[in-house]
C-alpha cells in the first residue's frame, strides 16, 4: 500500500513539476533548421544544440509578460550582439533582433519540438 501511493505521489509531483515550466523552455526548431535549447528560470538563456554552431550559447532573455520576453540575441556567425524580443504563441516562437533602437530589425519563427 505505502508503495503504490509513493508511486501515486512521484508521478503527481512530475506533472505537476512540468507544469510549473514556463512554456518557453525546451527545444526549438530554428528557421535554418537547428535545433536551439531555452533554459532557466527567472532568466532563460538559448543555447544552440545542432548545427555548424553548436553548443554556443545565442541569447538570454526575461519574461515580459503577457507571453513576451524580452533581452539579447547573439547571431553566432558573426558574434555580434542585438537587442532581442520574443513572443510566444501556441508552439511557435517568434524571436527578432534590432539595432539602431529598434530601426532595424531581423526576425525569424521556431517552432517547439
Amino acid at each position: 500500500m505505502f508503495r503504490k501511493t509513493s508511486l501515486a505521489l512521484a508521478a503527481t509531483l512530475i506533472m505537476a513539476g512540468a507544469a510549473w515550466a514556463d512554456p518557453i523552455e525546451g527545444n526549438w526548431k530554428t528557421q535554418a533548421g537547428d535545433t536551439a535549447a531555452i533554459a532557466g528560470g527567472g532568466s532563460f538563456s538559448i543555447t544552440l544544440k545542432s548545427g555548424k554552431y553548436a553548443g554556443k550559447t545565442i541569447g538570454s532573455l526575461k519574461a515580459a509578460g503577457d507571453n513576451k520576453y524580452a533581452g539579447n540575441i547573439t547571431d553566432p556567425a558573426n558574434d555580434r550582439t542585438y537587442s532581442g524580443k520574443a513572443t510566444l504563441s501556441g508552439s511557435s516562437l517568434k524571436m527578432s533582433g534590432c539595432v539602431l533602437g529598434g530601426l532595424i530589425c531581423k526576425s525569424q519563427t521556431w517552432h517547439k519540438l
